[in-house]
């Protein structure tokens, strides 16, 4: 069915049909419904429509939002897309008066409604997934109690962490994700209809009213940026990226730490897969995939952002495309947050304590607590390091007499510096890792996720 149908004097050849119509949007029935619900009330008021004809067209629609609750909506070859499906179906159940449907209105308003309706109702999903994962950090960082690992910086130990201080690292980069779906669904909440086609109606509309009755905080400003912009997609399809790479370099270290070179966690067999030769392996494919999949969504947002760059106002075809990017790149952070959440809930971390070299920088502060400069504190630690690495030792093997070799103004006492976990009981920075710091960060996360 199509709704252009009156200019033509031949149907559409099966090739056009075939190329032009995509069934993406189909997900978007129930949206699509919604906003008719709305767009017909708002005609009703302004007696564009007549009581009987309102109420005769409401009834339709409501029926068919049951149908696609249910998910017994009847999809046909002939629907040229979801409005036109709409239309059809409501045509079906009530007649005629399903023609005054599309009064001021274009299908270049609607879609542009449909999507955001869509998105919005996606985004609060993505919130709660990202929510739950920085959940599950926050146990896992619990669990993991005071064991301490090395932090890396060029891929080179660096200094003392606590485990629990690296998880959380993830948490708050899923709780910014979940702040940008937030920011997100906020812009999405302008409705565009009544711009129609991208100039607007010369019919008595009351696009404020339709955009109350659909639990949106505004309207458009400009008729031709509401049906023609679609920043709001490649912002929506940024968020999934963005958090997508977060998800990503978490899948890197949990590959590596799963690695019998690491040895840092394993995860349980039913969250990973083997090999098809090689008995012994235990793969953590999940990771991997998850790795993998951000690839493919950061193309998804390069695609909304090359669709949009040459389009003259208004509303252009090429527009279709958008939907199957921003779909995919949703219907993949979805999927991938509640894999790694599942693989992640069941890990058990068992790192090997970090050698002393850890502890360098701890000593280095020790001096300069004591009046001497940074960057000579610096140099001779260093040549300390340097000294004992020519012998085969680390920093634990120092004595007495290394350190006044390396430099006079080392006292014995900071040999009690080279210490992992000491090193970590004396930090004070705020947010710098130590262990008070950590059981603030958990009561932090678990306040945001609405857990105490």
């Amino acid at each position: 069915m199509t709704l252009w149908s009156g200019r033509f004097q031949e149907p559409p050849a099966e090739v056009l049909w075939r190329y032009t119509v995509d069934p993406a949007d189909r997900r978007m029935l129930l949206d699509d419904v919604v906003g008719s619900i709305a767009h017909v009330t708002m005609l009703g008021e302004s007696g564009l429509l007549s009581d009987d004809e309102s109420d005769e067209i409401l009834n339709g629609l409501n029926e068919i939002k049951s149908e696609a609750e249910k998910e017994a909506f009847d999809f046909q070859d002939s629907d040229e897309d979801i409005h036109s499906a709409v239309e059809r179906r409501l045509g079906e159940l009530i007649g005629p008066v399903a023609a005054k449907l599309h009064t001021a209105r274009s299908r270049n308003d609607q879609v542009a409604l449909d999507i955001r309706l869509y998105l919005r109702r996606a985004a609060t999903a993505r919130i709660l997934q990202l929510e739950a994962f920085a959940s599950v950090m926050a146990d896992l960082a619990e669990g993991v109690g005071e064991t301490v690992v090395p932090s890396y910086t060029h891929v080179q130990q660096a200094q003392a962490v606590p485990l629990a201080h690296h998880l959380l690292a993830y948490a708050w980069m899923a709780l910014r994700d979940a702040g940008r779906f937030v920011d997100a669904a906020e812009r999405l909440g302008v409705s565009p209809l009544g711009a129609g086609a991208g100039g607007g109606s010369s019919l008595p509309i009351d696009p404020e009213r339709s955009a109350e009755l659909l639990g949106m905080t505004g309207t458009f400003e400009n008729s031709m940026d509401a049906v023609a912009s679609r920043d709001l997609v490649a912002e929506y399809t940024f968020c999934c990226a963005q958090a997508m790479v977060h998800m990503s370099r978490l899948a890197e270290e949990m590959v590596l730490w799963a690695s019998a070179e690491f040895g840092w966690v394993t995860f349980a067999d039913r969250h990973t897969t083997g090999s098809s030769a090689m008995p012994q392996k235990k793969n953590p494919d999940i990771a991997e995939l998850a790795r993998g999949k951000s690839a493919t969504v950061i193309g998804h947002l390069t695609a909304v952002m090359a669709l949009q760059k040459g389009l003259p106002l208004t509303y252009n075809r090429d527009l279709q495309e958008d939907k199957a990017s921003v779909f995919a790149a949703d219907d993949t952070l979805a999927a991938t947050l509640e894999a790694l959440t599942a693989m992640l809930a069941s890990a058990e971390f068992h790192p090997p304590p970090p050698g002393s070299a850890v502890t360098a920088l701890d000593l280095a502060e020790e001096m300069v607590g004591r009046g001497v400069p940074f960057r000579e504190a610096h140099e001779a630690v260093g040549r300390l390091v340097a000294s004992l690495a020519g012998d085969g030792r680390d920093l634990s093997d120092a004595t007495a007499q290394d350190l006044d070799a390396a430099d006079s103004r080392f006292e014995v006492a900071d040999l009690a510096r080279t210490n992992p976990l000491d090193s970590i009981a004396k930090r004070v920075s705020p947010g710098g890792g130590s262990f008070a710091d950590v059981a603030i960060q958990m009561a932090a996360i678990r306040e945001r996720v609405g857990r105490t």
